[in-house]
């Protein structure tokens, strides 16, 4: 069987979905649905993520790590994807980003390692910071990252425990880029700028991007590693394949796109001329805020990963086709 965490969040329940096509219905899913709608009220986006989904047992995420703490999951266990953590980088509660991020995967990869179970974890690319020390996934790298918040922080914590413990060799960490795509509906304004901007660039044929507080960059130009949801589910898959791959690796695309990149794939998607208005920064992102990302892909390429990564502007297109029949809008 297959653990997923975060199972009903956005990158966990894409990797759900794959693991349905590629015929895996073995799976235990985990959660923390506490918050949203009963099981019956399928218009909860976050519920509607499980919507159609093949698995055996859900657990509350709470539940869960109680019975990892106990020795209470009996299934034989080929693998945990772990996607679940909270993923705000606005959010200021040291002691919730310490418990629910740091403790909550040591917890569960260390149950993995005793059982020789493939342990495969989310970090991020908040881990780089501003950006001073560059992009590379190397571990003599990793050491030198200095994150700009705390969720950031939290993730970066349990990469750097991972590697002072020499386990980097025995589970696989991703640092997702800036993902997007279908079934980030539920996260509110952690959503990705396309799928906050949808409706309104349909209904009033304008968007709003953020101004530059950097002289390098002009207003929008400020660039990120944009990196499709499907692709990222691909790499995800490509580790449960290959359980002798293991390692910290970058997951993005290796292509530094601007916003205003992404605003005029969005307008070309949905027929309108681009009309793209520039906002003040919240005061507090100003320190806070990364101006360019750029993923290092060679150590992914080198492990044989070959697949090429989805071009902006296609990946947009095809979210486009879900964001039009998205119920959740």
């Amino acid at each position: 069987m297959i653990i997923v965490t975060g199972a009903a969040g956005f990158i966990g329940s894409y990797i759900v979905s794959v693991l349905n096509k590629k015929g895996r219905k073995d799976l235990i899913l985990v959660d923390d649905l506490s918050d949203h709608l009963p099981v019956e009220k399928t218009s909860d986006p976050k519920r509607g993520n499980l919507q159609d989904k093949k698995f055996e047992q859900y657990y509350d995420k709470k539940e869960f790590i109680s019975l990892v703490r106990n020795s209470g999951i009996n299934n034989k266990i080929e693998a945990v994807i772990h996607m679940g953590a909270c993923s705000s980088t606005t959010l200021q509660d040291a002691k919730y980003f310490e418990e629910n991020n740091f403790e909550y995967t040591k917890t569960l990869a260390q149950w993995c390692l005793k059982r020789n179970i493939r342990f495969i974890y989310a970090s991020s690319a908040a881990t780089y910071g501003d950006g001073d020390q560059g992009y590379s996934d190397s571990d003599d790298n990793t050491r030198k990252l200095k994150p700009l918040n705390l969720y950031g922080m939290s993730k970066h914590k349990f990469d750097l425990w991972s590697l002072d413990n020499n386990l980097q060799d025995k589970m696989v960490g991703l640092k997702f880029f800036n993902v997007f795509g279908p079934n980030e509906y539920h996260k509110g304004d952690m959503r990705s700028v396309i799928s906050k901007s949808y409706k309104r660039i349909v209904d009033e044929g304008k968007i709003s991007l953020f101004k530059s507080y950097n002289k390098n960059y002009k207003d929008g130009e400020q660039k990120r590693d944009f990196v499709y949801v499907k692709d990222a589910a691909d790499v995800v898959m490509f580790f449960c394949d290959n359980p002798e791959i293991n390692g910290i690796f970058n997951l993005g695309t290796g292509e530094a796109r601007t916003w205003n990149d992404l605003a005029k794939a969005i307008f070309l998607s949905v027929g309108k001329k681009p009309n793209i208005e520039y906002i003040d920064m919240p005061a507090g992102l100003h320190e806070r805020y990364q101006y360019f990302t750029q993923a290092e892909m060679g150590k992914l390429r080198k492990a044989g990963y070959k697949k090429s990564f989805t071009k902006l502007e296609d990946a947009i297109n095809d979210y486009v086709k879900y964001l039009k029949e998205n119920k959740y809008f």
